[in-house]
């Protein structure tokens, strides 16, 4: 009888385990059901998230030119036709989301030492120039000539991201074939776009009069990136003028956010906080305090901006790591290629000493850790924003199509791998009682409890 009785006690404490209390656990270090991994991430991991979109994107964006009729690959160059095309991939190797990714494949390289990075972009761009050289000795410009909007840009977006790309690949590679390019895409950004009466550069689409607030990346970085390369002040002027004169009339200081279009004749102005072109905004005056001189009268003024923004934009982070469609909105879906965007800047700005590490750091850790449950097997970047119009409703915001083909993600992770790779060097990133804690190298952290 007694072996029954403690059978039966034993059965029960088995099935009925003993609560947990405040006075049998330590509540504090239960591990909580985070929905994307939470914490410091290791070097070798961010390598592989950048590794896996690398060998995606070399072999879905060859670089070689063919002959539209037989479709033959063209290897000599001397022997290049008005047929010669861009071998097909899934992207184009001209187009302002290209831009981007030209750009954060060479800061790959430079975080990483991975020469892989580097040769993607100057590889392409030798070869674009070098198509753009025969069409441009042939006169051939219109029509379905590949290198239209190299040779005749219409648009900020045919200009601005490629300009800035190009003056990056020189300044790596030095290759004088792109200098005309890059001297005629600034041309149209400063002489030939359409601008307001006080020099806003401005669209007259969807309604006269417009400003996207996308065009503060498609001209931003690439006026200051001529003003480095050329040293003349006007470009970085111009650069400035645009980022102040747009925050003027799009950044809502109590939100610490920017709305996406403004039209001169519209009263009142609808206020949609759309992520991405809150990304371009950022990483536009990301790029232009890289080069801006540390004396320039404007400078002060960009990097209070830029801190207003990241503190807005920091209030808004959703509990995953992502951010939202429209920032202020949190049944709007969650945005892979702002997320990434954000997480650059915010991490960029840490290392370049222009915000407080402590504060923001573990900001950028999530942010990165949520981008980077996005990039599947293949190296596809999922969750993208396809390319998007201005709208003053709602709903045009909420039911944007994501997919996989949606170039604007590509760019906007890499540099965001890259600059969080350059963080984890410059700080040691750890868990302290349970949360993300940034401390300088040599730090003895664990006094910190």
């Amino acid at each position: 009888m007694l072996i029954i009785s403690a059978l039966s006690i034993t059965t029960f404490s088995q099935t009925n385990p003993q609560k947990v209390t405040d006075s049998n656990t330590a509540l504090h270090a239960i591990q909580p059901d985070y929905q994307v991994p939470y914490g410091p991430v290791k070097a070798e991991s961010v390598t592989a998230v950048l590794d896996r979109i690398f060998t995606y994107l070399d072999l879905s964006t060859p670089a070689k030119i063919i002959d539209r009729q037989t479709n033959n690959e063209i290897t000599d160059f001397s022997k290049m036709t008005p047929g010669t095309n861009f071998a097909p991939g899934l992207f184009r190797l001209i187009s302002y989301e290209w831009g981007v990714a030209y750009g954060a494949m060479l800061l790959a390289g430079e975080v990483t030492g991975d020469s892989r990075f580097t040769g993607y972009t100057t590889k392409r761009m030798n070869l674009i120039a070098t198509v753009a050289q025969y069409y441009k000795k042939q006169g051939i410009q219109q029509g379905n000539s590949p290198v239209r909007p190299i040779l005749d840009p219409r648009a900020l977006d045919d200009a601005g991201s490629m300009c800035a790309a190009m003056i990056k690949t020189y300044n790596v590679c030095k290759d004088e074939t792109l200098r005309p390019f890059i001297d005629n895409y600034i041309d149209y950004i400063s002489n030939r776009q359409f601008r307001l009466n006080d020099g806003t550069l401005a669209r007259n689409r969807p309604l006269p009069d417009a400003l996207w607030l996308d065009d503060l990346y498609m001209s931003v970085p690439a006026l200051a990136q001529m003003g480095n390369l050329t040293g003349d002040v006007k470009y970085y002027n111009d650069a400035c003028k645009q980022v102040l004169q747009f925050s003027q009339r799009m950044f809502n200081r109590e939100k610490g956010l920017y709305m996406h279009g403004w039209i001169q004749d519209m009263n009142p102005h609808p206020e949609f906080y759309w992520a991405r072109c809150n990304g371009w905004a950022l990483l536009a005056m990301s790029e232009l305090l890289d080069v801006l001189p540390e004396n320039h009268p404007s400078r002060n003024a960009v990097l209070d901006l830029l801190r207003a923004h990241i503190k807005g934009l920091a209030s808004y982070q959703s509990g995953s790591g992502f951010w939202h469609q429209l920032i202020d909105r949190n049944d709007s879906y969650l945005e892979t290629s702002a997320t990434a965007i954000f997480t650059y800047c915010i991490a960029h700005a840490i290392n370049k000493g222009w915000i407080n590490a402590q504060a923001y750091g573990p900001v950028s850790v999530l942010g990165w850790n949520a981008v980077q449950t996005r990039v599947n097997d293949k190296g596809e970047v999922e969750g993208t924003c396809v390319g998007t119009g201005m709208a003053f409703d709602p709903a045009f915001y909420y039911n944007r199509p994501v997919n996989v083909s949606a170039a604007h993600g590509y760019g906007p992770v890499i540099m965001a791998g890259a600059e969080i790779i350059r963080l984890m060097k410059n700080y040691q990133i750890v868990i302290n009682d349970s949360a993300v804690m940034l401390y300088q190298p040599g730090t003895d952290w664990r006094n910190n409890r």
